[in-house]
């Protein structure tokens, strides 16, 4: 049975709540539907400003600075966003349906009937950075490999298996893998996102309201507004928009492996000699900064952005407030300057492997993530092999 239409009757309100899934014909179908024959007063949907904009405008791509990314310390964030957004925008093109497009049609819907509208998610900006500070280090490896492994499958979803993510014997399923896998993560991605959209949902006012939600919500919502109309919870949740500071173990562990590194290295002048560190110095360096810049030219990036990952990586491991995908990343994206064309096409050449390789955004970004990551690995290689030299 697909539970994709609840309502609540809640003091003197009847909310209705449509659970879709996101590139899903049925789901167009059923939400201009329930809208027409229900005529709510509100309407609201599970959508933030920043990602309507994304489906409505396609100028917010184009203003797109990379450069400035990379400087603000968001690479793996954007990533992250693009990686999502590739991923449903490869299944979405495999059904002929755009990702999120029943959420534009409860738009459209409710301003083609004169209804008000509300957007009612947290930004997902913030979802993603909250979901990021909440996880350890082999959390975010973790993270970081589903969403890649995702990005990249060559698995094809039927139309009827799309339809079977809006059924709860499946959603469950899915909730208690993505639970036992990634606690952190479910939690911020779906629990602390139940309880947000039930709090704006809830403010939106109207006596019958209407609300378009992802199917995965439905319960979780529904608790929550339960919860809010007995006065068992608030529906204040200014807490959920921190991003939670790093812990001071968090703040440490970076300095961890240039400590261990240069205490090593120091430790050699003392046992064997001056000889034997310099020795020690250019391996590691050779080790750090080669695999920094194979990570550059897997990425197929541009000479001089491999070069300065080789030159950038051991700099940026003694000064962890920078990363060596700070120096390739900027150097890519001021070599190769990303064109007007690849701002148009960045959603759907992140669909693709080919796609992000040709677009000078996501190769850029791809140049900081795969010089950030050689670089890492050559640091955790150098320890035990700098050890053995002593």
């Amino acid at each position: 049975m697909n539970d994709t239409l609840v309502t609540v009757t809640l003091e003197d309100r009847e909310i209705t709540l449509v659970g879709t899934a996101h590139v899903s014909r049925e789901s167009i179908d059923e939400v201009s539907r329930v809208i027409r024959e229900s005529a709510p007063d509100t309407v609201c949907v599970e959508l933030d400003a920043g990602r309507y904009a994304s489906m409505t405008e396609q100028e917010n791509w184009e203003k797109l600075d990379v450069v400035k990314v990379f400087r603000e310390g968001r690479g793996f964030l954007l990533m992250a966003n693009l990686v999502l957004t590739g991923f449903q925008r490869r299944m979405g093109k495999e059904l002929g349906v755009k990702p999120g497009e029943e959420m534009k049609t409860a738009i459209e819907t409710a301003k083609e009937l004169g209804i008000p509208h509300a957007l009612c998610d947290r930004e997902v900006q913030l979802t993603l950075r909250r979901a990021w500070a909440r996880c350890g280090l082999w959390s975010k490896c973790k993270l970081l490999a589903a969403l890649f492994s995702g990005a990249f499958t060559t698995e094809k979803l039927s139309e009827a298996e799309i339809e079977n993510l809006k059924n709860r014997s499946e959603l469950d399923g899915m909730m208690g893998e993505l639970a036992e896998y990634l606690p952190r993560v479910k939690e911020t991605l779906i629990d602390e996102r139940d309880r947000y959209l039930a709090a704006k949902i809830w403010l939106c006012g109207g006596k019958k309201p209407a609300a378009v939600v992802g199917a995965g919500h439905l319960q979780g919502i529904k608790a929550h507004l339960e919860k809010i109309a007995a006065g068992e919870e608030s529906s204040e949740v200014s807490d959920l928009n921190i991003v939670p500071s790093a812990s001071a173990l968090s703040k440490i562990v970076p300095w961890l492996i240039p400590v261990i590194i240069v205490g090593l290295i120091v430790l050699g002048f003392f046992r064997s000699g001056a000889a034997v560190s310099i020795n020690m110095l250019l391996r590691w360096v050779l080790l750090n900064g080669s695999l920094a810049a194979l990570g550059t030219l897997a990425a197929l990036g541009h000479p001089l952005s491999v070069l300065v990952s080789f030159i950038g990586a051991p700099v940026a491991t003694i000064n962890p407030f920078v990363g060596v995908g700070l120096f390739s990343g900027i150097t890519e994206a001021s070599l190769r300057k990303p064109r007007v064309s690849d701002a148009q096409n960045i959603a759907d050449d992140v669909s693709s492997l080919k796609g992000i390789y040709r677009n000078r955004i996501t190769r850029a970004l791809l140049v900081f993530f795969l010089s950030t990551l050689g670089g890492a690995i050559g640091n955790f290689i150098a320890l035990p092999f700098l050890a053995k030299l002593l």
